[in-house]
């Protein structure tokens, strides 16, 4: 009778460390998903993607890790197995969604390791998100864009290529020409420009800025500003 209730506690215990293991996973993926994912890319297709591979992942690493000492082997080719199937080299992911994924990986990972303690990972998974928040947050490196640009002319000069892409994209910071067509008179460059509206923004709010700092420092009004007259209010006789 000893031995069931002992049985029973420690099975409590695991299914109570497993339910809380699984818990904060969930929270963080969601985080993860539906707080930085895809208010940003507004991609639907792959919120699924997102939240099966996680939870996938965090079955396997936890049911392996039950098995033992010899488990290890099996969880090594368990994992091997589920990264070899998911195809983050295709043309329709871009480099920050496979960030994403590996970082859904990595919670799923990190959640259902049964020996690290659950405030290690509960700290790694807010580490997690929190490189991510800011990793690809819009505000970072706003002004920059890359683009792969097939050109109706070939430039065998740099200066003049350097015009061309200035007067169709913006102001170029690096280019490299991927194919050269003589026959059909064509070109394909993949540039990193820097967009001319953000930089003209920029420039337009440095001048507000100093000229109001002007108008503060001379007592002049600011242009375009309206001064309102108000009616004087006569004083009261006293009789």
């Amino acid at each position: 009778m000893t031995n069931f209730l002992e049985s029973v506690v420690d099975a409590l215990e695991t299914y109570g460390q497993l339910a809380a293991r699984l818990a904060t996973d969930l929270a963080a993926v969601c985080v993860l998903t539906f707080a930085v994912y895809y208010p940003r890319h507004r991609r639907r297709d792959l919120v699924p993607a997102y939240l099966a591979l996680n939870v996938a992942l965090f079955s396997v690493v936890a049911a392996l890790s039950r098995v033992g000492e010899s488990g290890g082997m099996a969880l090594g080719f368990g994992l091997f197995g589920v990264l070899s199937i998911i195809r983050l080299r295709s043309d329709s992911i871009q480099h920050q969604e496979v960030a994403y994924y590996f970082t859904t990986l990595v919670l799923g990972l990190l959640c259902a390791l049964p020996h690290l303690p659950l405030a290690v990972v509960g700290s790694l998974a807010v580490l997690l998100l929190l490189v991510i928040h800011v990793a690809d947050h819009p505000r970072l490196l706003s002004g920059t864009r890359r683009a792969v640009v097939t050109l109706d002319v070939v430039h065998t000069d740099q200066d003049a290529l350097r015009a061309d892409l200035a007067h169709r994209l913006g102001e170029p910071l690096r280019w490299t020409v991927q194919e050269m067509d003589f026959v059909r008179d064509l070109m394909v460059v993949d540039v990193r420009f820097r967009v001319p509206e953000l930089s003209a923004a920029a420039s337009r709010t440095t001048e507000d800025d100093e000229n109001d700092r002007n108008d503060e420092a001379t007592g002049a009004p600011a242009p375009g500003s309206r001064t309102i007259a108000r009616p004087l209010t006569p004083a009261k006789e006293t009789v």
